[in-house]
């Protein structure tokens, strides 16, 4: 039986970003470095399949340092973590590694500069994130408070509406922060934001790249976790952008082919924590069923690198 034709527009860019890579690196690095267990707090980036083959190779993970030995390393995730935990560590005299995103630790020093000038913070961000968690755990309770929708900033209570600060938690989607950021401005004139865009060149990049393949493709999906928020904003985003049918899977075992009947092109993209391997896997599952025409879509090019921690570039 002939199978029926397929134009599948490959998203770029898509994937790992540089501080998913250098994270994966730092766990992979602290194993050979000090041998396994090495401990690591809370997933080290939002993907299963990443987090189970570090769990292969000798990583434990824990969602806190309590749950941690006092003589094994310990890794701090890419999202950042609140002041409190490596102070603890340090008290404890622990061997330990952050391996928090450098545009994450960005939005901190940013949020401790605008502490010390005496501005009172506004974070947009998802609550319970552990990126806003680590972000506004930088500073004092009730230093910084959390806005997620327009509506919140209609009721959020300043201590000073002139000495007032925002920042973004690095992985929404710039439409969305659009809105809340001039409902902020709206509220409160004298609001200072950050020099540049907080929400990082990886997330910005895959939401322009979905925008370009969402219009001409029937369906799109992107390849990520449930409980990362860079893939569902990308959903969110490929809704927006025209596509009538987005939705998020982890692997090619989730896709709903009974939703996909009768349609002639899809788009793949991936979030910056999924692996590449996972998206040719979904390529294959399309090529199993489809006569598959590969078509890429490259928005922009991306060279960034960041190195990691000199601890671990240092023999043991």
């Amino acid at each position: 039986m002939t199978k029926p034709p397929l134009t599948l527009y490959l998203a770029a860019p898509r994937g790992f970003c540089a501080g998913v890579d250098r994270a994966i690196k730092i766990v992979e690095m602290a194993i050979e470095k000090w041998g396994p267990p090495v401990y690591v707090r809370h997933e080290i980036v939002h993907n299963k399949f990443v987090v189970d083959s570090l769990r292969d190779k000798g990583a434990v993970f824990v969602e806190e340092l309590d749950e941690c030995p006092d003589d094994r390393p310990v890794v701090f995730s890419a999202h950042g973590v609140p002041k409190s935990v490596p102070a603890e560590a340090s008290q404890r005299q622990m061997v330990f590694v952050d391996a928090t995103c450098p545009l994450v630790s960005k939005v901190h020093v940013e949020a401790q500069r605008h502490s010390d000038a005496g501005l009172q913070m506004i974070m947009i961000g998802h609550k319970g994130h552990p990126e806003t968690i680590g972000t506004m755990g930088q500073l004092p309770e009730g230093e910084v408070l959390l806005v997620e929708t327009v509506a919140d900033v209609a009721t959020v209570t300043v201590r000073n509406p002139e000495k007032l600060a925002f920042v973004t938690q690095t992985t929404l989607s710039v439409d969305d922060t659009k809105d809340i950021i001039a409902a902020l401005q709206d509220r409160f004139p004298a609001i200072v934001g950050p020099h540049k865009e907080d929400i990082c060149y990886a997330t910005t990049n895959r939401q322009e790249a979905v925008k370009a393949v969402a219009p001409k493709s029937d369906a799109l999906l992107v390849v990520g976790a449930p409980n990362s928020s860079n893939s569902r904003r990308l959903v969110e985003v490929a809704s927006r952008a025209g596509c009538n049918y987005a939705q998020l899977v982890q692997r090619a075992t989730d896709i709903d082919w009974r939703a996909l009947e009768g349609i002639s092109s899809v788009a793949i993209t991936a979030g910056a924590s999924a692996p590449e391997v996972l998206v040719n896997e979904v390529i294959d599952a399309f090529r199993a069923h489809y006569d598959v025409t590969v078509t890429p879509v490259e928005t922009a090019t991306e060279n960034v690198e960041f190195k990691v921690p000199r601890v671990l570039r240092e023999p043991a």
